[in-house]
C-alpha cells in the first residue's frame, strides 16, 4: 500500500512539472508514516515566499501554529511566508490554510489536502493541526530555494495511542533549560505528546520547593561523582543544580505550545537521599545522610512511621501541582528497599496501628507502601490529579485508578491492564535508550549496558496478542526512557535517542498491521537530514546496518 502511495504522488508531480529537480519536490512519506497518502489527479501546488499561511480569525492557538509553520519553512528552505487571519474561503487560494474540522474523529488526527489551488491542513483540534504541520515540515526538501513543488495529494493520519512519550532523567546529571527545550523540540518533530521529567533521586533534587528551600540548596548538590560503573574512584568535584520555579514554568509553557504535557516525577518513598540529606528527620535513622555520588539503590528511604513525613510529601506536591498543570503526577514507587522499615519502631507501630498483616507474597512492609501510595493517590485525586507509578506498585495493593508504567518487561503491564489499571509500556527491553544500540560497544559512548537496537525498538508491540479484549483499552501507549548515570551532555543525549526515537514514533502512531521495518529504513534518511540540519547528534551506523544483539 505504501509503495502505491509513493508512485501515485510522485508520478503525478513529475509528469505535471516535467524536469523539476528532485531536490525541490516535497515527499509525504515521512516518519511516522501517515496512514493515508493518496495521489490526486490535479495540477500540483508551487510553494513560494509569495504564499501566505492562513489561520482562523481570533484563534490564538492557530495563530501560534501558523507562526511555527512559517518558521519551519523558513528554516528548511529559506522562504519566508507571512501569516494572516482569514475567514474568507477565497483567501485559501494560492496559500497554506490551517483549519479546524469537527468532522475528523480523532482529536489528534489531521488531514493535509494539496491541490493546484493551495494546501489545507485540518485537525479536529489545534493539536491535530500541529501534528499535520510536523508532517508537512518533514516532507519539505532541505536547502535554500525559491520554490517547492508539492504534489497533489490527500494525506491523513491519527495516532494509534493517546500516550506517546519520552522520558528524561535530570537527577543523575543536571541539564540546563536550553537542553530541556531542545529535547522538547525533538519530541515535537516526532509527534509525541508527553515528556516524563525525572526531577528527584538519590543523586540530586532538581526542583525548587519554596516551603523547603534546603531541598534544592542542599539536596541539589553532591560532593563528587563515581567514575565509570560505580568504580572505587570518585572525582571529588562538587556537582549539581536545580530548576527554579520560574524556569520550570517557562519550560512547561514552552512544551504546552508544542502540545506536549510534562509529567513530573517526584520519586517516593525510595530514591530520596536528596531530600534526606536536606531534612534528615524524614528518615528512619535520622541520618546524617549524603546526596549520593554513586549509582544504584540506597537502603535509606522515607520513614512512614512519622506523621510529618506524609505532611512533607503533601506540601511538596502542593507546589509541584502549581508548577505542572497536567493531569498526571508521577510518584515513582520503584526500588524501595524496606530494610529500614523492618527495623524502625515507628514504622512497625504504624503497621500495627493500621492493622496491616502480611498477605501471601506481600509482606507487611509492602502493604505499608501500599497504604502510603493510596494516601498520596487520594490527596492528588482531591486536587483533580492522577498518579503514575512504576510497576512495583502492583505488589502493594494500590487502587486500580493508579496508572502503571511497566518497566520490568511487558508482562507487568499486561497484568496491570487485566487488573483494571491504565498502563504505559516502557520496558527495559527495548525502550531504555540509555542502553547500547549495538552489542559491538568498543567505540560507543559509555552507556548503562544491554543492547536495544533500532529494529528491536521498531518491532516492539505494546499490546500483547494474548491480552484479553476487555483489557486492551487500558494500554495507553508507549514511552522510551533516558536515564543519565552515564550521560553527561546534550550531544550524548541526542546520540542515545536518535534515530531510535523515530522508530518509537512510528510504533506510537502507525497501526501495527501497517508497520514495515524495511520501508521505515528507506524513509529514515530524509528525517535524518533534518537532524543534520539542526546539528543534532545521531548514531549514523544505525542507518546503514542492523545491529545484532548478542547473548552475553
Amino acid at each position: 500500500m505504501r509503495m502505491r502511495h509513493l508512485v501515485a504522488v510522485l508520478v503525478v508531480g513529475l509528469v505535471a512539472m516535467g524536469a523539476v529537480a528532485q531536490e525541490n519536490l516535497a515527499n509525504y512519506r515521512t516518519v511516522p508514516l501517515p496512514e493515508r497518502i493518496d495521489g490526486i489527479k490535479n495540477s500540483n501546488f508551487r510553494l513560494t515566499d509569495a504564499c501566505l499561511v492562513n489561520y482562523p480569525t481570533g484563534n490564538r492557538e492557530m495563530e501560534r501554529n501558523a507562526a511555527m509553520l512559517s518558521g519551519y519553512i523558513e528554516e528548511l528552505t529559506g522562504m519566508h511566508l507571512s501569516t494572516r487571519p482569514t475567514v474568507n474561503p477565497k483567501d485559501r487560494t494560492g496559500n497554506i490554510s490551517l483549519l479546524i474540522d469537527s468532522k475528523l474523529e480523532n482529536s489528534e488526527g489531521y488531514s493535509i489536502t494539496v491541490t493546484a489551488k493551495g494546501v489545507e491542513i485540518a485537525g479536529r483540534t489545534a493539536a491535530g493541526v500541529f501534528y499535520g504541520i510536523q508532517t508537512l515540515r518533514k516532507s519539505l526538501p532541505i536547502g535554500k530555494t525559491n520554490f517547492v513543488l508539492m504534489p497533489s495529494a490527500q494525506v491523513a493520519a491519527s495516532p494509534r495511542f493517546v500516550y506517546r512519550g519520552m522520558h528524561l532523567d535530570c537527577s543523575r546529571h543536571f541539564f540546563p533549560v536550553s537542553t530541556v527545550k531542545h529535547y522538547i523540540d525533538m519530541l515535537a518533530l516526532h509527534g509525541m505528546n508527553k515528556l516524563h521529567w525525572h526531577l528527584t533521586d538519590d543523586q540530586g533534587w532538581r526542583v525548587e520547593i519554596k516551603k523547603y528551600p534546603r531541598l534544592a540548596e542542599v539536596g541539589g548538590w553532591r560532593s563528587g561523582t563515581t567514575l565509570g560503573h560505580n568504580s572505587p574512584v570518585n572525582d571529588g568535584i562538587r556537582y549539581g543544580g536545580y530548576y527554579t520555579q520560574e524556569e520550570i514554568r517557562d519550560i512547561v509553557r514552552y512544551a504546552a505550545e508544542r502540545y506536549i504535557t510534562i509529567i513530573p516525577e517526584i520519586d517516593m518513598p525510595g530514591h530520596m537521599l536528596g531530600a534526606l540529606a536536606a531534612y534528615p528527620e524524614l528518615g528512619c535513622t535520622g541520618g546524617p545522610y549524603d546526596v549520593w555520588g554513586m549509582w544504584g539503590v540506597a537502603d535509606d528511604i522515607l520513614c512512614l512511621g512519622k506523621d510529618h513525613t506524609l505532611q512533607f510529601v503533601k506540601d511538596v506536591l502542593d507546589e509541584v501541582m502549581q508548577l505542572f498543570p497536567g493531569e498526571y503526577i508521577h510518584i515513582g514507587g520503584d526500588e524501595s528497599p524496606r530494610v529500614r522499615w523492618q527495623a524502625c519502631p515507628l514504622c512497625q507501630q504504624r503497621i500495627r496501628d493500621l492493622g496491616i498483616t502480611s498477605k501471601g507474597k506481600q509482606s507487611a512492609e509492602a502493604l505499608l507502601q501500599g497504604w502510603f501510595t493510596t494516601e498520596i493517590q487520594n490527596y492528588l485525586s482531591q486536587h483533580g490529579r492522577r498518579i503514575i507509578g512504576w510497576d512495583e506498585l502492583l505488589g502493594c495493593d494500590v487502587e486500580s485508578s493508579a496508572t502503571i508504567m511497566s518497566w520490568r518487561g511487558a508482562e507487568p503491564g499486561a497484568e496491570g491492564a487485566t487488573l483494571g489499571h491504565d498502563v504505559i509500556m516502557t520496558p527495559v527491553g527495548p525502550l531504555y535508550f540509555d542502553y547500547y544500540q549495538t552489542s559491538s560497544t568498543w567505540n560507543e559512548p559509555t552507556a548503562f549496558g544491554g543492547c536495544n537496537t533500532l529494529k528491536k525498538v521498531y518491532d516492539f508491540e505494546p499490546v500483547a496478542e494474548d491480552l484479553p479484549a476487555d483489557a486492551r483499552h487500558h494500554i495507553l501507549g508507549a514511552q522510551a526512557n533516558v536515564w543519565t548515570e552515564y550521560i553527561t551532555c546534550e550531544p550524548q543525549i541526542d546520540y542515545q535517542v536518535l534515530p531510535r526515537m523515530a522508530a518509537l514514533a512510528e510504533l506510537q502512531w502507525l497501526p501495527a498491521d501497517l508497520k514495515d521495518y524495511q520501508d521505515f529504513k528507506a524513509r529514515l534518511p530524509r528525517l535524518v537530514e533534518i537532524y543534520k540540519y539542526y546539528g543534532w547528534t545521531y548514531r549514523a551506523k544505525s542507518l546503514v546496518q542492523d545491529d545484532e544483539e548478542k547473548e552475553k
